[in-house]
C-alpha cells in the first residue's frame, strides 16, 4: 500500500466550502485507507493500492459526487513530496519572502507558467522537477504578487495549486507518520 498526498484547488474559497470532517467521512467509501486531512485548505494524506492516477481519479469522483462541484486534485506520492521538500533551495520561515511550491498534474502547463513566469521579470522561482516549480514572494505581498497574480488565472486552474513551503513540510511529515 503507497502512502500518497493529495493537494485540493479552490476550496475554502471562492464559496466552495468544504468541512474537513465531511471530507474525510466522504472519503470512507472510496478505496482509501489512513485518511488524514490537514488545515483547512484542502491537504490530505492517504494510503491506497491504486497508482497515483487512478487515486486522482476517485478522488475528484468523490468531490463531485459528495459537494457537488468540478473538482480538481494533484496526487503525488509521499516520498515524492519529501524529495521536493528537500529540494526547495528557499527558506520555509523568512520574515522578508516566503516560499511557495506550485504543483501541477499536466508538465506543459507548469511548463507555461514557468515560462511566463520569466517573461514577468522580478520574481525568483526555480524548476523542482516536472511536477513543482518553486518561487519566493514579499512577504505581506503574496497576493498582489505578479506571479501571483499570473498562476491564478482560469488558465492554470483545472491543473495547477500552490502551498506555502511550511505547508508542504507538515504534508510531508503527515505523509511519513504510520
Amino acid at each position: 500500500m503507497d502512502s500518497y498526498a493529495v493537494f485540493l484547488r479552490g476550496i475554502n474559497v471562492g464559496g466552495i466550502n468544504i468541512k474537513m470532517a465531511d471530507l474525510k467521512d466522504a472519503l470512507k467509501a472510496y478505496p482509501f485507507t489512513g485518511v488524514k486531512t490537514l488545515l483547512a485548505s484542502g491537504n490530505v494524506v492517504l494510503q491506497s493500492d491504486l497508482g497515483a492516477g487512478d487515486v486522482k481519479a476517485q478522488f475528484e469522483k468523490c468531490l463531485r459526487d459528495a459537494f457537488g462541484y468540478d473538482a480538481w486534485v494533484v496526487v503525488l506520492s509521499g516520498s515524492r513530496v519529501a524529495e521536493l521538500v528537500e529540494a526547495c533551495p528557499y527558506p520555509a520561515d523568512d520574515k522578508s519572502t516566503h516560499s511557495y511550491v506550485t504543483l501541477t498534474s499536466d508538465t506543459a502547463v507548469l511548463d507555461e507558467l514557468f515560462e511566463a513566469g520569466e517573461a514577468l521579470g522580478g520574481v525568483e522561482q526555480l524548476r523542482l522537477g516536472p511536477e513543482a516549480s518553486a518561487w519566493l514572494a514579499p512577504a505581506g505581498g503574496t497576493l498582489d504578487s505578479p506571479f501571483s497574480k499570473l498562476s491564478s488565472k482560469a488558465r492554470y486552474k483545472a491543473s495547477t495549486t500552490t502551498r506555502n513551503l511550511r505547508t508542504m513540510i507538515k504534508v510531508r511529515d503527515a505523509a511519513a507518520a504510520p
